[in-house]
Formats: C-alpha cells, sequence, structure tokens
C-alpha cells in the first residue's frame, strides 16, 4: 500500500499500522505529532480529569472507575459533537457491561475545545480514513476519560472485561498520568496470536489499534504506597465508520 499521499507526522505511523494492526509511539514523538509537548498546555488538558464522575455501571461492583464521555462525527480535519447519548457496546465485545444503554457525565466543552483535543482528532482521523481508502470517510468517534484507582490497598481495574476488542475500528489510547501506581501493562495479541505488551508510563505516550486486527487489554494496577491515592488516567477515543445516509 502506498503511504505518499498521507501528509503530516501521521504518515510516520501509517506502514506500522497498516502491516502489525497497531504501533506504541513514545511520549515525546507523539506529544510532538499532535502539537501537545508545551508542559503548561498538557497540564490544562490533564486537569480535567480531577473531575471525573463515579461510574456506576459496573456489573462487578467495583467503586474504581471514574469517566466522561462525548460523541462527534469526524470527517477529514472536522470535529463536530453531537448531542450528548448513552455508550452502547455489544455483550459480544463487552461481557461485563455490554447490552446497556450507559449514560456517563459529558465531557466538559472547555476540555472538547482545547487545542490539544483537536489536535488529536486532526492527526488521528486523516490517518485512519487514509488507511481505510477513503480520505473523506466519515466515522461515529466516542471520546472517554478514563481514571482507574487504586483504592484501600484494592487493585484498580483499567479493563475489567479482559483481553478485548471494542467493536469499533480504530482505536487510541494516550497516558495523560500515572500517580503512586504500579503495573497497568497493555497486552497486544494479533490474528495469528503473535503477542506483545508495554507499559505506558509518560504522560503523552500512546498506543493506536486496529480494533479488527487486534485483542488489547490491561493489567490490574496497584498502589506503591497504599496510605497515598493511586491512579491511572487515560483518553481513549475511537473510530467507527458510520452507516450511509438514505
Amino acid at each position: 500500500m502506498d503511504f505518499s499521499a498521507i501528509a503530516g507526522p501521521g504518515a510516520g505511523l501509517a506502514q506500522q499500522l497498516a502491516d502489525k494492526g497497531y504501533v506504541h509511539v513514545d511520549a515525546a514523538d507523539f506529544r510532538a505529532m499532535a502539537h501537545a509537548a508545551d508542559p503548561a498546555e498538557f497540564a490544562r488538558f490533564a486537569a480535567s480529569w480531577d473531575d471525573l464522575a463515579q461510574d456506576e455501571y459496573m456489573a462487578d461492583g467495583g467503586r474504581y472507575r471514574r469517566r466522561r464521555y462525548a460523541a462527534f462525527t469526524f470527517q477529514g480535519a472536522r470535529a463536530v459533537r453531537k448531542p450528548h447519548q448513552p455508550h452502547f457496546q455489544s455483550i459480544d465485545y463487552n461481557p461485563l457491561n455490554g447490552d446497556t444503554q450507559r449514560w456517563f457525565a459529558p465531557a466538559t466543552d472547555a476540555l472538547v475545545e482545547l487545542p490539544i483535543t483537536r489536535n488529536l482528532f486532526a492527526l488521528c482521523t486523516p490517518l485512519f480514513s487514509a488507511l481505510d481508502g477513503d480520505p473523506e470517510q466519515r466515522w461515529d468517534g466516542e471520546f472517554h476519560q478514563f481514571r482507574i484507582e487504586a483504592l484501600g490497598g484494592e487493585a484498580g481495574q483499567p479493563t475489567p472485561e479482559g483481553m478485548h476488542r471494542d467493536g469499533v475500528d480504530w482505536v487510541l489510547v494516550m497516558l495523560v498520568d500515572r500517580r503512586n501506581v504500579e503495573a497497568g501493562t497493555t497486552h497486544i495479541i494479533d490474528e495469528a496470536g503473535r503477542r506483545d505488551s508495554f507499559t505506558l508510563v509518560t504522560p503523552g505516550e500512546a498506543v493506536l489499534l486496529d480494533d479488527r486486527r487486534i485483542r488489547h487489554g490491561v493489567t490490574a494496577i496497584h498502589a506503591l504506597d497504599p496510605a497515598l491515592s493511586a491512579c491511572r488516567d487515560v483518553l481513549v477515543v475511537t473510530w467507527r465508520r458510520a452507516r450511509r445516509q438514505d
């Protein structure tokens, strides 16, 4: 496949995504690609994770997850926020919390309009569209802020459903912060059973993956010092090809 038509910083990721179905990008490189290298700007972006709401839909009874959510239409460099809606996954993809309309607290307008947020969309959407062979592809996008906490000596579960697909086409996972935690290792399995693993440790470190080809999961986190607060903050954005309009 010829990726010479892909402009901008995403061009360097295209071949790896086509070859392997995923790419792990270090923090300095990914923040440079997303024009998110300025520490003060990234701090403003990350501060919104301190205002997430409790996830009340955990079928395992866990109280370790906080989140906010937004839905978008992505096309080319454009990202248009949709009216607030529930998040839904089939039980085929999420055996723990699937087949439920989950109404999460909305992501704030202030966060959604930050340059870093918009730059992430502008980096990834053209890349995924080119990889799928249609630069004008329209996507249904979902934007998830997650905080996983390790509370009272208990483990926090970033992916309590285990190794999984999300039921979309493309996924971005970017680490926003880690505080007083160990583990939280990402595991990858492709269609042929080949495995990889790595731990996102630096804010801005990311993994992009083709959800149709890759299953992924993250091991539990534990507090290094149980007397102190401990959390892992990530941003997950998904792209699913929009249905054709009549």
